[in-house]
């Protein structure tokens, strides 16, 4: 397979009151394309920073990321980014908002509003494409910030725990939906959690991190898809991988 996104010795320290702070060293991650990578670890880990410098947002103090064997050295138009926290804009509706990165490229207002609509109606947001944020619950808003990822058809996706700060039944929901929109599209994704029955769920492949984002665990989930969590939860394959997961984070932390 063919790797689109890559590390080599990621080495990351910020600055703060006159100090040095590691927030990763010597990280090193391959991504195939089309694969679906849950990257796993504890607050602290690095995971963030790690996300920021693949988007091309932040630069490494030393060490490289290579998109298609080319240095990233800022953010790149086929890659989407769906963050922690809610960055809609209140002022626009729920269909600007979506066609807001279509604008900054220039695509012309009808074909911005036919794919505007054809994402609302995918996201299950039908009827709601003149509703402002503030009008909107926290599980439609992040519906509304998956399409907006979506609308320029980025080859890949980084996603940072972008469901966790949702009820357990809404992020279940919104797990499925993104299940959905990704199987078949020949998308990579690369999904950030803290959460182990999360990134079992959802990845072909589990990558847990330890502390300045030492990679402890990189372990391919072979559970058959679509996974429903409540019959996944009884898997024996799922038990065992998730007792590996914990064994992993708890090794992680040492």
């Amino acid at each position: 397979m063919t790797s689109v996104l890559k590390t080599r010795k990621l080495h990351k320290q910020f600055v703060k009151d006159d100090q040095g702070i590691v927030a990763l060293r010597d990280f090193d991650l391959d991504v195939e394309q089309g694969g679906f990578v849950s990257v796993l670890g504890r607050s602290g880990c690095g995971k963030s920073t790690m996300l920021n410098l693949l988007a091309g947002l932040t630069t490494p103090t030393s060490g490289e990321v290579l998109y298609r064997d080319e240095p990233v050295t800022k953010p790149r138009i086929e890659v989407g980014y769906l963050t922690q926290s809610d960055t809609l804009m209140p002022w626009r509706t729920v269909r600007r908002n979506i066609e807001m990165p279509m604008e900054l490229r220039g695509v012309p207002s009808s074909a911005r509003r036919e794919r505007a609509d054809e994402l609302i109606e995918r996201v299950g947001l039908g009827g709601f494409d003149r509703h402002y944020p503030r009008e909107l619950s926290g599980g439609m808003r992040r519906r509304v910030s998956l399409a907006r990822m979506l609308a320029c058809d980025p080859e890949t996706l980084l996603m940072d725990e972008p469901f966790g700060a949702l009820d357990a039944q809404l992020r279940h929901d919104l797990q499925k939906e993104l299940l959905r929109l990704w199987q078949g599209s020949g998308q990579t994704v690369v999904f950030v959690t803290h959460d182990i029955e999360e990134a079992l769920l959802l990845g072909d492949r589990v990558v847990v991190l330890g502390r300045l984002g030492r990679v402890v665990l990189d372990e391919t989930v072979d559970l058959p898809r679509p996974r429903d969590p409540d019959e996944s939860r009884v898997d024996p394959r799922f038990v065992s991988l998730h007792r590996k997961m914990t064994d992993a984070l708890r090794e992680g932390a040492r």
